[in-house]
């Protein structure tokens, strides 16, 4: 038994049951969402350990052997993945003490949280393609629940284009695994990687591999169907955006790294140039809306679309450097946009609004705010020695190395416009003068159900906020021990034997399916 897999998915559910049991306990609920965050953080640390020690750390749940149980499996890249769930979600279940009012907790705001977390979790550790599917079900649920919070106009107009493009997702996605098992047999992931290797019909094989890639793009807000996002993740608490900021893009890119790296390898050459130029044109659309808006949460969603584009890239270039870099992209994207929509909502307690143009002066009233946005702001513009630049530098280095130029081009000219929009944030809240007609006492600014939080609670909304924004500092300060970590995600996806062997057994080869193949066509 290995049970530090299985504890990152059982701890939120069993944290979500003991949450609904005090539904009507208030700071009961609050206790189980910063305790149950806090063992996840403690089991995933665990289970990295284990990870660097053992390569590969498997469980078959049930006792089934695979390919015919559930199995759980995690490699570096699925624990470092755990690893950032913890650490966000025990710094979303503190922000949330002081920015989410009775109103939405009430309503089931913590079980749903941590719904959404074993979601999350479960999608990084699940070595089964129908499962993950299931685990994209339960995110889904769970966070349009938490979208449609409070029952605001803006909320359900939202709610509505976010779940009709992610229903469209789950429908190709559920297509294309029953497509899958039709012709291989099978659905875990290390078995369907073996028999589509050696599978007779390698062009059903490209249709499957492009209707995952559509599937976990629209997951992942990458170009087109993209505009699902900025349209939503403006409008519910500030929580639950910088919750749905950090991880739920980043299952969809998780997914592509995972599936093009282990099932679909061998059609790389054919769904290549789709993932490369999808990544520009991603980068591109995104950082153009960005640059054209003047809501602080609207900027940042655009921002979010922007940033998917350098990590599909990573992918799409489909070398050990590139997805090393790409994975640093989503480790550093994950803890700066989480932080800069935490940090948004710190503005919008300080100031009533997150409309631009009336916020200002924050620079001289909260130097400290300042200082994190500052880090977290030019770290995702890829400023020099932040986390952003080595992410981001590596993308370069890993394009020009396979002489794609244009597009790193493009990645080079998205960070030059990424800075843009920092500048104009930066300008407008913190450097400027507060308007006249905003200048009202922080103590009296009434926006909401969030408005009944007393001042000395701010605290709680600080605390995550300067551990994230020192977190990211420190990214960039030790690049090259976590660089280390990165390279041996890339070795690990481009070497995919070692995860197969892991999850079937060392015996179990190319050859034993070819072997079993043939069988099946000389039986009567």
């Amino acid at each position: 038994m290995r049970p530090e897999v299985a504890l990152p998915v059982l701890l939120p559910l069993l944290s979500g049951a003991v949450s609904l049991l005090f539904w009507r306990s208030r700071p009961m609920q609050r206790f189980v969402a910063v305790a149950g965050n806090a063992a996840l953080l403690g089991v995933a640390l665990w289970l990295i350990a284990s990870v660097s020690r053992e390569g590969h750390v498997v469980i078959q749940m049930g006792g089934w052997p695979a390919p015919f149980g559930i199995t759980l499996v995690a490699d570096m890249l699925s624990a470092v993945m755990v690893v950032l769930t913890g650490i966000l979600g025990l710094a979303l279940a503190i922000y949330s003490l002081a920015s989410t009012g009775p109103g939405h907790e009430k309503f089931g705001y913590y079980p749903l949280m941590h719904l959404l977390l074993a979601g999350v979790a479960g999608a990084f550790l699940t070595g089964d393609i129908f499962n993950l599917y299931v685990w994209f079900e339960v995110m889904l649920v769970a966070s349009f629940a938490l979208l449609i919070l409070g029952g605001e106009k803006a909320q359900m107009e939202g709610a509505i284009k976010y779940v009709t493009l992610n229903l469209l997702a789950s429908v190709i996605f559920l297509t294309a695994i029953g497509l899958t098992y039709g012709m291989v047999g099978t659905l875990n992931m290390a078995d369907i990687a073996q028999r589509l290797a050696v599978a007779e019909h390698q062009g059903m094989v490209e249709v499957l591999a492009v209707m995952f890639m559509v599937a976990f793009g629209i997951k992942a807000a990458a170009f087109p169907l993209f505009f699902w996002l900025p349209a939503s993740y403006h409008t519910p608490p500030v929580a639950v955006s910088a919750l749905f900021a950090g991880l739920l893009t980043k299952v969809g890119v998780y997914s592509l790294f995972r599936v093009f790296s282990l099932m679909f390898d061998q059609t790389l050459g054919y769904t290549q140039d789709l993932l490369i130029w999808g990544a520009a044109l991603t980068m591109v659309t995104g950082v153009l809306g960005a640059a054209a808006q003047f809501e602080f949460r609207r900027i940042l969603s655009f921002h979010i679309v922007s940033q998917i584009g350098y990590m599909i890239l990573g992918l799409a270039l489909f070398t050990p450097l590139a997805i090393a870099g790409g994975v640093f992209a989503v480790v550093h994207n994950m803890v700066v946009k989480t932080n800069l929509f935490l940090i948004s909502g710190i503005t919008r307690r300080l100031q009533g609004t997150y409309e631009l143009k009336k916020m200002g002066g924050l620079y001289r009233e909260r130097p400290w705010l300042a200082v994190a946005f500052f880090l977290s702001a030019f770290s995702l513009a890829g400023i020099p020695p932040l986390s952003g630049f080595f992410a981001k530098f590596v993308i370069v280095r890993a394009g020009i190395e396979a002489e794609a130029y244009v597009v790193t081009a493009i990645a080079l000219a998205v960070g030059l416009m990424t800075l843009y929009s920092m500048v104009k944030i930066w300008n407008e809240v913190f450097w400027k003068t507060l308007p006249e007609d905003n200048l009202v006492p922080a103590e009296e600014i009434v926006i909401g159900d969030d408005s009944r939080i007393v001042p000395p609670s701010l605290w709680l909304m600080y605390l995550p906020v300067a551990v994230l924004a020192l977190f990211s500092l420190l990214i960039g300060i030790f690049a090259e021990p976590l660089m280390g970590i990165m390279n041996q995600v890339g070795e690990q996806l481009m070497h995919p034997q070692g995860y197969i062997e892991a999850v079937l057994g060392a015996e179990v080869g190319v050859d034993d399916v070819l072997i079993e193949a043939q069988e099946q066509e000389v039986t009567p």
